[in-house]
């Protein structure tokens, strides 16, 4: 029951429009490295063409996804239907980091929410999408949006935030240094 894609069809384009979260998978060349998986939401996700979407990251406790991509580029998207009609939709491509101050920055940056914390935009030019039955998804109904990570944000401000990414966002758990960590040229241990 799979299909695979080149692109992203208006159909699918629709179906990611109404889903309210999403997941993140990246994993480091190291076989023996740890697979990141992230779940996503905020109205933080754009499709910016049918090949090539995009995600406002927020800052949290690790930047494992950032320091992947730094590594190997190597990115998947997951998408699942907890409501209505089963599907899963995987998008595979290669990522990349875009942080503030980056020259495509003032161009991306403007298709996304202001919220707090904001860390970094990740971009994915998509190379292969593929869909699946999703019949073992379960129904979930949407209650909303949680906003504690954005009320922590703003509590600690601009300059608590950027001394928390000073201190947790600059390696991930194996030892990758992400770009903030490059930009900031610290020593990587």
């Amino acid at each position: 029951m799979a299909k695979t894609f080149d692109s992203l069809t208006p159909e699918l384009q629709t179906f990611i429009a109404a889903q309210q979260m999403f997941f993140v998978a990246t994993a480091p060349l190291s076989e023996t490295g740890h697979v990141n998986l992230s779940p996503k939401g905020l109205d933080c996700f754009r499709i910016l063409s049918p090949q090539r979407v995009a995600y406002l990251d927020l800052t949290g406790s690790g930047n494992e996804t950032s320091a992947h991509l730094h590594e190997n580029g190597r990115m998947t998207l997951m998408f699942c239907a907890f409501q209505g009609n089963p599907l899963i939709l995987r998008l595979y491509g290669q990522g990349l980091t875009v942080l503030p101050g980056d020259r495509h920055w003032p161009n991306l940056q403007p298709e996304f929410p202001s919220h707090p914390g904001i860390r970094q935009i990740i971009v994915m030019d998509i190379e292969r999408v593929q869909t699946s039955c999703g019949f073992g998804v379960p129904l979930y109904e949407h209650q909303g949006q949680r906003d504690r990570l954005l009320t922590w944000a703003e509590k600690k401000g601009e300059t608590g935030m950027e001394q928390y990414r000073q201190q947790k966002n600059q390696v991930s758990i194996d030892g990758l240094a992400t770009p903030l960590a490059i930009r900031s040229q610290l020593p990587v241990s």
